[in-house]
């Protein structure tokens, strides 16, 4: 296999302070989780919960991740290589959320359900389910509650986007940012056909903090007057403030992301970022494994939320600024919820 990172071969248990396999494991239900990277915290705390909830279900486990957010072809040969085990489910979030679809559909012919966790597919049916934010939702309170937060000032928004792919949840974000401002966004689909001049421009980033600072860069330079930052995570918003720091910008700009880890939640009550969307991937993965353990032994599937396609695990908007009518939790009560 290429590229592929093997974080877990199976679930042990610490015994007389050494790791060993456990009998107690069932071996007729097993599982393998793939996602984008194993470096991002975000995917850390996923892969820690699926471990727990794994262990606690007797389901053997297996954890793949590609060597950086978009290795598509990593994810290709982790998948194939869990049909080669005869896994019963493949828990996934796609770096390529069209380009993955061809694999995903051979994994289900072969009988094994393919659960997309955080990030939908494109189509979102090509996966059985899907357990994520409802990632228009985070961006569309990030949006609502930057409105309110400039209040007269005319805003000069500069956009730190995930990828020129444009994955599904790189669009969500994007586009429910603005629909909370206020901009009309055209193709809900895709990003950076929106005409409002208060758009200063987009860059991309690749969701990681010196993405982040060089796509500020270069926004920048192109309109140093910009005041509000959308950014689509934490790392990026991190990054993002590094340039903004170094040109002596950092108190005039308001910066929004999404995540809602520790270190994202301290940096909201150090006043780095001004707001961000929480969001539960331990949450997302505990609840793929169930998925999985059920339906191995009744073959049913998990029911979507109401109105929506997928599975909605909850987002929290946390500031320590609040605005009327933009429901809100402080950064103290974040850093009690911080990634499920």
């Amino acid at each position: 296999m290429r590229h592929i990172v093997l974080r877990s071969s199976i679930l042990c248990a610490a015994v007389g302070g050494a790791l060993m396999a456990s009998p107690a494991f069932a071996k007729d239900v097993s599982a393998c989780l793939i996602t984008k990277t194993d470096n991002n915290p975000y995917f850390v705390k996923m892969r820690e919960g699926a471990l727990q909830q794994a262990k606690k279900l007797n389901v053997s486990l297996k954890t793949y991740a590609g060597k950086y957010d978009g290795d598509n072809q990593s994810q290709v040969d982790a998948i194939e290589t869990c049909m080669a085990d005869g896994v019963n489910g493949i828990l996934i979030t796609a770096s390529n959320t069209s380009a993955i679809v061809p694999t995903v559909e051979k994994a289900r012919k072969a009988g094994i359900m393919v659960i997309a966790l955080d990030t939908t597919l494109q189509p979102t049916n090509a996966a059985d389910a899907t357990f994520a934010t409802d990632n228009f939702q985070a961006g569309k309170l990030d949006g609502e509650w930057a409105r309110k937060r400039l209040g007269d000032k005319k805003a000069h928004i500069a956009f730190l986007d995930l990828a020129t792919s444009q994955p599904s949840v790189g669009v969500q974000r994007d586009q429910g940012f603005m629909k909370g401002f206020g901009i009309d966004i055209k193709d809900p689909h895709k990003w950076g056909d929106e005409s409002d001049p208060r758009i200063v421009g987009h860059d991309v980033t690749g969701g990681a903090e010196d993405g982040g600072r060089k796509a500020m860069e270069n926004l920048l330079q192109q309109n140093p007057s910009i005041n509000l930052v959308y950014a689509i995570n934490e790392p990026a918003a991190a990054g993002a403030y590094q340039a903004l720091k170094s040109v002596g910008m950092e108190k005039q700009v308001t910066i929004v992301a999404i995540d809602g880890s520790c270190d994202g939640v301290k940096n909201v009550r150090d006043g780095v970022i001004g707001a961000t969307a929480q969001q539960y991937p331990l949450i997302m993965a505990s609840k793929g494994i169930q998925a999985i353990k059920t339906f191995a032994e009744t073959g049913k599937k998990p029911q979507t939320s109401p109105g929506l396609d997928f599975t909605n695990t909850g987002v929290n908007l946390i500031t320590d600024h609040p605005v009327k009518g933009v429901p809100s939790i402080d950064s103290k009560a974040g850093l009690k919820k911080c990634w499920g």
